[in-house]
């Protein structure tokens, strides 16, 4: 099985939800990103032209040091599974930044991507922006309680940009819309058993 799987998707899909559970199952260690130690965020969700830069190079820097210490220690001793990868971090520049803050951006994403190794593998969720609403409503982050529809809905169609086009390690695409893997545990078999399976290349899973 792959041994540095990186599960992906718009906010409030269920990334850090299937980490959990799957770490277990594959006694995998588990590595969640650190989302609410980002001080600029909830002045982000209520002013994104003045904080976006600040929020993002946050973001960054912060992913790097993360990723660069799992790796050091952890990659090659045992398998590891992490609720994101470090490319999504581009994904966020080019929705909030304008052109000159992109420019800056690039500089130094280009020297820190050098040094992050690949995942083997990355499992994509994706659902709809209607129910990825649902899903942060119920979930109850205080920072996130001014989040647009209209910004998820943009952050739901880059990633289902990005991705369309993404060839960098084997990927398993999960359509999580009419699925509930967190209470269901014959939900949750059926996208382990798809994690487990997967080879490489490029794979689409529909639940059924």
């Amino acid at each position: 099985m792959n041994k540095y799987i990186a599960v992906e998707g718009p906010i409030g899909v269920g990334k850090t939800s299937l980490v959990e559970l799957a770490s277990k199952e594959f006694k995998y260690k588990p590595i969640f990103e650190v989302v609410e130690e980002n001080p600029f965020l909830p002045k982000f969700y209520k002013n994104m032209e003045a904080y976006a830069f600040q929020t993002q190079i946050f973001f960054l820097l912060n992913r790097y040091k993360q990723q660069g210490e799992l790796f050091q220690h952890e990659l090659f001793s045992k398998g590891v599974m992490t609720d994101y990868m470090f490319e999504k971090d581009r994904i966020f520049a080019y929705l909030n930044l304008d052109e000159h803050e992109i420019n800056l951006y690039e500089k130094i994403y280009s020297v820190l991507k050098l040094q992050v190794p690949k995942p083997d593998l990355v499992v994509f969720l994706q659902a709809n922006t209607e129910v990825l609403m649902q899903r942060i409503k119920m979930r109850g982050r205080a920072f996130e309680k001014n989040i647009s529809y209209d910004y998820v809905d943009k952050v739901n169609k880059a990633y289902n940009q990005f991705f369309l086009h993404y060839k960098e390690s084997s990927l398993l695409i999960i359509n999580t819309n009419n699925i509930d893997f967190v209470h269901r545990d014959s939900d949750l078999k059926d996208i382990l058993d798809a994690i487990r399976d997967m080879k490489v290349g490029t794979k689409y899973y529909l639940p059924v």
